[in-house]
C-alpha cells in the first residue's frame, strides 16, 4: 500500500482549520452533506428541474451515499417555498406506529422507562418515500425516473465513500453486524472505509423499480406491494409489530408552517409532531433580547442569553410535540410576543436557571439537511432520517436499506400528549427551516441536521444572520453549543476554540461544561443555508465544514 493510500485510510483527527468561501449562482444553488449528493441535484437542475424535482434527487443520493444517517426506511419533512404566490408550504413524511402497538402491551412484557432503543418494536413506518412521491406530484416538474437516476448510477456502479461518512458508518458497524440483514450495508463484513468503493446493488434495483413508475403508482408499490411484504416481514420476525393495514394505510401530511417574527423576518417550520416549535420558542424569547447588545457571538453573556432560551424552549417543546392528528397544542399562545416577553423575563442574566421550568433534549440522532433554490426563485428545504445513526439496524431481505427506530421517541407516561399509542406519530427531531423578508420574499432555506441539535441550531445559525448580518457560510462556519440530551440541567457542550475565559465564566454562571473537538465536534451538526437576494435574485449559499458536502450552483 502507498504512503498515500495508507494516509488515505488512517486520516488524522477531525481538524477544523480551514477557510470555506460562500458560493454564488444565478440559476440555482444545491447545498448538502455530500458532494455527490449536491452533483445528483444540480444534474436535475441542469435537466430543467425545479427545486422540488433537485431535492428529491439530493435525498435519493443520500440514501445511497451516506445510509448511516438517512434512507427509505426513515421518516422526511420539508418545507417549500412556491415564488409564483409567495407562499410555504410544509410536508410531514412521518409514519405511524403500529396499530398492534400498546403502553399495556408494553408495560406486560416488563419493559419501563422507554422502548428498547433498536428493537423492531420501534419501528414506525417509514415515510420518505410518500414524502418523496407527493412532493413531485405537488411541485415537481419531472418524472421519478430523472429524479432517481443519478442515485441509481451511484448504488449500482459505486461511489468512494467520504471521510465523515466512513467515521459514522464505522459508528454503526456493530449494529450492522449483529441486525438481521445488516450485511448488506457493509463491506466484506465491515464498514467501507475513507477513499474505499461501495456498491449497493439492492439498493439500486429497489429504486429502479420505484423509477419505473408514476409518483402514486410508486407509493403504492411501496406501501402495499412487495417491497412492504419485506419491510413487514423483517419487523416482525424480530419482534415488532407492524401489518399490512399498518404500511397500507400511510399517508403524508400536508400542513400550515409555523412562524414567529424575529427582527422581522418569518422563520418558518414544520408544525409538530416535528421539533420546529422549539426553535421557533427559542427565537420568540430572544425576540425580547438585544442579542447583539450582549458581545460579541463568542461572548459569555450572549451565549448565556442563547443557552437558556434554548432550555426554555426545550421544556415548553417536550411537553406539547405530539401526532398533531392526536393532540393541539396552544401554538397561537406559545408563539405569541407575549409568551415570548414571558419566558425572557425567566433569564437571569448572569446566572443558569435549573428548575423545572428548563428542559433538555432526551437522545440525539445522526440526519441529513439539504436546501434547493432554483432559478425562478422557488425553494426548498428538507430533511430525511433514519434517526440513531442506521436505526434499528435490521435491513429487509434484498431491499438495501436500515429502518428507522422512531419509535423510541415516545415516551411511557400515560398522561403525555406523546405517550406510546397504536398508529400514533412519535416526537420527530427533524426539522427544516425557511425564513421570509416581511415582503414574503425568500430570504433563506436553512437548516441543520442532526437529533435535538437541530433547533439548537436553527436558533444559531438565525442569530448569526440576522443580529449580526452573517452570511450562510459565516454562519455556519461559527463556534456552537449543544445542551447534551438528558435530563433537566444537562451540561452544555461547546465547541473547540471557543475562548477558555468564555468557558470560565459560563461554568462560573452555573452551566455544567465540556469542550468537544475533533470527530466529536459532528455532534455540533452539519448545516446547510441558501439565501437569495432580494434586488437581483443572486444565490449566496453555505455548507457546514463539519460535513463532507459543499455547496454549488449554476450560473
Amino acid at each position: 500500500m502507498s504512503a498515500y493510500e495508507i494516509y488515505n485510510y488512517t486520516k488524522p483527527a477531525f481538524t477544523f482549520n480551514s477557510r470555506r468561501s460562500p458560493v454564488y449562482a444565478t440559476k440555482g444553488i444545491v447545498a448538502s452533506s455530500q458532494p455527490l449528493a449536491t452533483e445528483a441535484g444540480l444534474e436535475i437542475l441542469r435537466a430543467g428541474g425545479n427545486a422540488a424535482d433537485a431535492a428529491i434527487a439530493v435525498a435519493a443520493a443520500l440514501a445511497v451515499v451516506e445510509p448511516c444517517s438517512t434512507g427509505l426506511g426513515g421518516d422526511a419533512f420539508a418545507l417549500f417555498y412556491n415564488a409564483a404566490d409567495k407562499k410555504v408550504t410544509a410536508l410531514n413524511g412521518s409514519g405511524k406506529s403500529a396499530r398492534n402497538i400498546s403502553l399495556k402491551k408494553i408495560s406486560s412484557m416488563g419493559i419501563t422507562g422507554a422502548l428498547p432503543m433498536r428493537h423492531a418494536m420501534t419501528v414506525n413506518v417509514p415515510g420518505a418515500m410518500a414524502l418523496w412521491a407527493d412532493l413531485l406530484e405537488q411541485h415537481g416538474s419531472q418524472p421519478l425516473s430523472t429524479v432517481l437516476g443519478p442515485a441509481i448510477r451511484y448504488a449500482m456502479q459505486g461511489f468512494p465513500v467520504s471521510p465523515v461518512t466512513a467515521r459514522l458508518w464505522a459508528e454503526g458497524a456493530e449494529i450492522l453486524q449483529h441486525s438481521p440483514g445488516g450485511e448488506q450495508l457493509l463491506l466484506q463484513g465491515k464498514a467501507p472505509r475513507c477513499g474505499e468503493i461501495m456498491l449497493n446493488r439492492n439498493l439500486g434495483l429497489t429504486l429502479a423499480r420505484l423509477a419505473d413508475c408514476t409518483p402514486e403508482k410508486a407509493k403504492k408499490l411501496f406501501y402495499q406491494g412487495t417491497i412492504a411484504e419485506k419491510i413487514i416481514k423483517a419487523v416482525r420476525d424480530n419482534g415488532g409489530f407492524l401489518s399490512e393495514m399498518d404500511m397500507g394505510s400511510h399517508a403524508s401530511i400536508f400542513q400550515e408552517s409555523i412562524s414567529v417574527n424575529y427582527r422581522g423576518y418569518e422563520i418558518h417550520e414544520c408544525p409538530p409532531n416535528g421539533q420546529g416549535l422549539a426553535a421557533l420558542l427559542a427565537l420568540n424569547t430572544l425576540t425580547e433580547i438585544d442579542v447583539a447588545g450582549l458581545g460579541t457571538p463568542d461572548s459569555p453573556e450572549r451565549l448565556h442569553h442563547l443557552i437558556e432560551a434554548m432550555r426554555l424552549a426545550f421544556a415548553d417543546a417536550r411537553r406539547h410535540v405530539a401526532d398533531p392528528q392526536q393532540y393541539f397544542p396552544p401554538l397561537e399562545k406559545l408563539l405569541s410576543p407575549s409568551y415570548g416577553a414571558q419566558r425572557a423575563s425567566l433569564i437571569f442574566p448572569d446566572q443558569a436557571k435549573m428548575d423545572n421550568v428548563s428542559g433538555v433534549p432526551v437522545n440525539s440522532s445522526d440526519t441529513v439537511y439539504f436546501c434547493v433554490v432554483d432559478k425562478d426563485g422557488n425553494g426548498c428545504s428538507m430533511v430525511n432520517s433514519n434517526y440513531m445513526g442506521f436505526g434499528t439496524g435490521i435491513v429487509p431481505d434484498g431491499l438495501g436499506f436500515s429502518l428507522q427506530n422512531r419509535g423510541h421517541n415516545f415516551s411511557l407516561d400515560p398522561d403525555h400528549p406523546n405517550v406510546l399509542a397504536g398508529g400514533k406519530r412519535s416526537y420527530h427531531t427533524i426539522i427544516p427551516g425557511i425564513c421570509l423578508r416581511g415582503d414574503k420574499s425568500l430570504h433563506s432555506t436553512f437548516g441543520v441536521m442532526g437529533g435535538f441539535m437541530q433547533p439548537q441550531g436553527h436558533m444559531q445559525v438565525i442569530s448569526a444572520m440576522l443580529d449580526d448580518g452573517a452570511d450562510p457560510q459565516e454562519a455556519l462556519n461559527r463556534l456552537r453549543f449543544c445542551i447534551e440530551p438528558g435530563e433537566a440541567g444537562g451540561k452544555v457542550c461547546l465547541e473547540e476554540g471557543l475562548p477558555i475565559a468564555t468557558v470560565d465564566k459560563l461554568s462560573a454562571m452555573g452551566h455544567a461544561t465540556e469542550i468537544r473537538g475533533g470527530y466529536k465536534r459532528t455532534l455540533f451538526g452539519r448545516g446547510q443555508i441558501i439565501v437569495r437576494n432580494q434586488d437581483n435574485g443572486i444565490l449566496c449559499a453555505g455548507c457546514d465544514p463539519r460535513s463532507d458536502g459543499y455547496a454549488a450552483g449554476l450560473c
